[in-house]
């Protein structure tokens, strides 16, 4: 039960407002979201440059009280980005269970729960080989998915990101269902391999812009990405909650869709 932002664009573009300075900024998040709840078991952020290069920065300490949060929510300036604020539900409040997680380029959030997951967890490991096994270091469910869609293209790699999401939360809901057909599952993640970002909307809220130029920031007055001329911005924008006063749309609840070079808003169904 946490909340997540992620960007992808075609330029870099701060994000400051939306982390930190917005009237419902992650960092505001943290202490009070739109259930009522308080996420202060640690934040996370991440981003990847023009050029490849993966960044990422996790803290146990609540991301209100946290003057690196604040410092390196405003420093951001990257066409990807993924933030994260805890809400601890499944694992102890540590930075290895904090998120994103990231494995070798790759980064995941994920906002959710899965019902029965010590019975489901066995189901995963049985599936994942020696060293995507061993490359859990925490023990939230967030990450033991993270490893099985990172197992599921190494095995199928003509999949798309898209289809790769959808196989495995169609596998995690068949294994709960198992074991109680009442069993509840919620996935909510936000996905990145190199340019490309994978989201999905499954039982969490989930929210989106889609923008086609740069936009007057209503918080600051002034534009977080900067074109050169001739050059077309596109970015989609996804977040738990609607960040400010913007046109936020919500994401259609189960689907799931994948943001890449083109930058394009295309959910599609989970399940057929």
């Amino acid at each position: 039960m946490c909340r997540l932002y992620g960007l992808r664009s075609t330029h870099p573009t701060k994000v400051g407002c939306e982390l930190i300075d917005a009237q419902n900024s992650l960092i505001r998040q943290s202490v009070n979201d739109a259930r009522g709840f308080a996420n202060p078991h640690g934040w996370g952020l991440g981003f990847v440059l023009e050029d490849g290069t993966v960044s990422c920065r996790r803290e146990v300490e609540p991301a209100s009280e946290s003057d690196e949060f604040r410092a390196h929510a405003a420093d951001i300036e990257a066409p990807t980005v993924v933030a994260h604020v805890r809400r601890a539900t499944v694992g102890a409040t540590q930075r290895a269970n904090t998120h994103p997680f990231v494995d070798d380029g790759a980064m995941l959030a994920h906002n959710g729960h899965i019902d029965f997951f010590d019975q489901v967890r066995e189901q995963i490991l049985e599936e994942l080989p020696a060293h995507r096994e061993n490359a859990i270091l925490g023990t939230t469910d967030s990450e033991h998915i993270f490893q099985l869609l990172r197992h599921r293209r190494e095995q199928h790699p003509s999949w798309s990101m898209r289809d790769t999401l959808r196989h495995c939360i169609t596998e995690i809901r068949a294994w709960a269902e198992a074991i109680d057909s009442q069993a509840q599952v919620a996935i909510n993640v936000v996905w990145v391999e190199g340019r490309r970002m994978a989201v999905s909307r499954y039982n969490r809220s989930l929210f989106y812009i889609e923008r086609h130029e740069p936009h007057t920031c209503r918080v600051c007055g002034r534009q977080h990405a900067h074109p050169s001329t001739g050059e077309t911005y596109h970015a989609v924008e996804v977040a738990s909650e609607r960040i400010n006063d913007s046109e936020w749309s919500e994401v259609p609840r189960n689907t799931v869709f994948q943001v890449g070079p083109k930058i394009t808003f295309d959910p599609q169904p989970i399940f057929s």
